[in-house]
């Protein structure tokens, strides 16, 4: 039986793994785009703010689902180099992937934030949400991103994910929670019932509902005058 029926019912079940962290108030960054329905149920579950950690995956150009780096916003790269070297890329295919991959980065930026400032990171907890992990470059790349803004706790948070992979993250980030790890693994999809892609709008439309939100919450918590 697969264990998810969508996206959002993956995040319900991650959010209640993720209840050790509620008391936090955590920042919640999901990873566009799959990874920001998911996102959306944790926060809410958990009393977090929600928004996006831009990360791109680096395709091998012969097998695009293959993985050979990621990058994120800041500059941020990261390689997988059991990857490069097994293939024999060389170091002019990873740039010209990654110039490519890097103006996208910049057109879902501009996308789905607009002008919409981008949230503090130093000393919060912050949780990368996506809708599970393969390889883990793409969520490695996001450790790397948010690590270098200085929180106090980054914990790695999706709904499947290969035992390999969780392992290899353990080591990078503070906490990861993956309520399923089946071996062997395939692809991500296989383990959802429904697992569409996301259009941008339906992204923005997700952080739109999140962040009206936010906002309604904090003007009742905002002390009245008089």
């Amino acid at each position: 039986m697969l264990p998810y029926t969508d996206r959002g019912q993956a995040g319900r079940v991650l959010a209640r793994a993720l209840e050790p962290w509620r008391g936090s108030r955590p920042l919640v960054l999901a990873l566009p785009r799959g990874g920001v329905p998911v996102g959306h149920e944790v926060a809410r579950a958990l009393g977090g703010e929600l928004d996006l950690m831009l990360v791109r995956k680096l395709g091998v150009p012969s097998q695009p689902e293959l993985a050979m780096g990621a990058i994120a916003s800041g500059g941020v790269r990261v390689l997988n180099p059991e990857v490069v070297a097994s293939l024999g890329i060389e170091p002019e295919t990873i740039e010209a992937v990654a110039a490519r991959e890097e103006a996208e980065l910049r057109r879902r930026e501009r996308a789905y934030r607009g002008d919409r400032p981008w949230p503090e990171l130093a000393g919060r907890t912050v949780i990368l949400v996506d809708d599970g992990i393969a390889t883990g470059a793409t969520m490695r790349a996001a450790v790397a991103a948010a690590r270098a803004q200085g929180p106090e706790e980054i914990v790695v948070a999706a709904p499947v994910a290969p035992p390999d992979t969780v392992e290899r993250l353990r080591r990078e980030a503070d906490a990861v929670v993956v309520p399923e790890t089946p071996e062997p693994f395939y692809a991500i999809g296989q383990w959802y019932l429904a697992f569409p892609q996301l259009t941008d709008e339906e992204v923005r439309g997700i952080l739109r509902q999140a962040w009206q939100r936010e906002e309604a919450g904090a003007a009742e918590e905002a002390p009245g005058e008089g």
